[in-house]
C-alpha cells in the first residue's frame, strides 16, 4: 500500500512596508494575507503544509532595531501558534508555523512550530546556524537554537525542519536523517545574488545524500526601507534522488501544492545505501574545536 502524501509550500511578498503601518498592522496584514492560502490548501486536500521563514514579519534583519523584539511570540502559547492549531484541526491538516519566538525577557529564536492534523502543538524547532553579515544580522534578533535536530511524527509522516542559513551545512541535514525524517521543510528568505545558485544545488544534494524528500520556501518581492535585494521565491520540492519535481514562479504568491509517495525513499535507500554504509568511526574532525 503506498503512502501518497499531499504537501503545500506558501510563498508570499509584504502586503505593507515600513511607514505604511505600524508593526503591530504589518504583522496583523501579514497573518491575514496568509489565510486563504491556507484556506486554500485546506479545501485541495493538502496533509502537509509549510509557511515561510518568520511568516508574520518582514525579514527585518537587515536592520538592527530593537523594535522588531516585540514582534516575538510565546510557542506555543502565542496567538499565532494558537491561531494556526485552530487550522490544523479544521482541516485535518499539519501545518509547519516559522515565527519570531520570545522565550523569556531578552531571549529570543528563530522557531518552527510544528502543529499536528488534529490542531495539537507536537514541538518547535530552533534554527541553529545564524548568519552575522552585511544584509543578515541575525545574531541581532536570534541565539542560536538549544533543540538539536527534532524529528515529529505527524499524522502523515515523519518531518524534520531546518531553517534559512541552516541549509548551507550538510551535518544537520545528516542529523534529521538519522533521526528518522522522511521529509525536511526548509522555510528561508534569500535574496538573489550571491546564493541564488545555491539554492538548486544545496537541498537537492541534502535529499539525495540523506534519502529524503525536501520542501524549500522562499518569499518574494522587496522589502523597504531595507531594500536589499528581490526575494526570488521558486520554492520547490525535491525528491530522495535529489531531483525537483515542483516549482513556484520566482515572482508571484503562490501555494505550490504537490503529492508524492514516501514508499520511494524505501526504494532510493535500498539503491543507494549510504546509511549501511556510513563511517562515523572516522569522521572525529568534523567535531574537532
Amino acid at each position: 500500500m503506498s503512502r501518497k502524501i499531499k504537501s503545500g509550500l506558501i510563498q508570499l511578498g509584504l502586503p505593507m512596508t515600513e511607514g505604511e503601518g505600524s508593526i503591530d498592522e504589518i504583522v496583523k496584514a501579514m497573518t491575514e494575507k496568509h489565510i486563504p492560502y491556507i484556506e486554500e490548501a485546506g479545501k485541495k486536500g493538502v496533509q502537509i503544509l509549510c509557511l515561510q521563514e518568520i511568516f508574520t514579519t518582514p525579514y527585518f534583519c537587515p536592520s538592527q532595531d530593537a523594535k522588531w523584539y516585540a514582534t516575538a511570540e510565546a510557542i506555543p502559547d502565542g496567538p499565532t501558534t494558537q491561531l494556526m492549531c485552530e487550522y490544523a484541526k479544521k482541516y485535518n491538516m499539519v501545518i509547519i508555523v516559522p515565527i519570531y519566538e520570545r522565550e523569556s525577557a531578552g531571549i529570543f529564536y528563530n522557531t518552527a512550530a510544528v502543529i499536528d492534523a488534529d490542531g495539537t502543538y507536537l514541538g518547535k524547532y530552533r534554527k541553529n546556524h545564524i548568519p552575522q553579515i552585511a544584509g543578515f544580522w541575525e545574531k541581532f534578533f536570534f541565539r542560536p537554537g538549544n533543540l538539536g535536530y527534532p524529528v515529529f511524527q505527524t499524522a502523515y509522516a515523519k518531518v524534520g525542519v531546518y531553517i534559512c542559513y541552516d541549509r548551507h551545512f550538510p551535518d544537520g541535514a545528516r542529523c534529521l536523517g538519522l533521526n528518522g525524517a522522511e521529509i525536511v521543510y526548509n522555510p528561508s528568505a534569500t535574496v538573489k545574488g550571491l546564493s541564488q545558485y545555491l539554492w538548486e544545488l544545496e537541498q537537492p544534494a541534502h535529499a539525495a545524500a540523506n534519502g529524503y524528500f525536501m520542501g524549500c520556501i522562499n518569499r518574494v518581492g522587496s522589502e523597504a526601507p531595507w531594500n536589499i535585494g528581490e526575494f526570488y521565491g521558486s520554492s520547490y520540492f525535491v525528491n530522495p534522488k535529489g531531483q525537483i519535481f515542483a516549482q513556484a514562479s520566482q515572482d508571484k504568491d503562490e501555494l505550490l501544492i504537490s503529492e508524492f509517495d514516501l514508499d520511494e525513499i524505501d526504494e532510493v535507500r535500498s539503491t543507494w545505501q549510504f546509511y549501511r554504509d556510513r563511517r562515523p568511526e572516522t569522521y572525529g574532525r568534523i567535531v574537532d574545536l
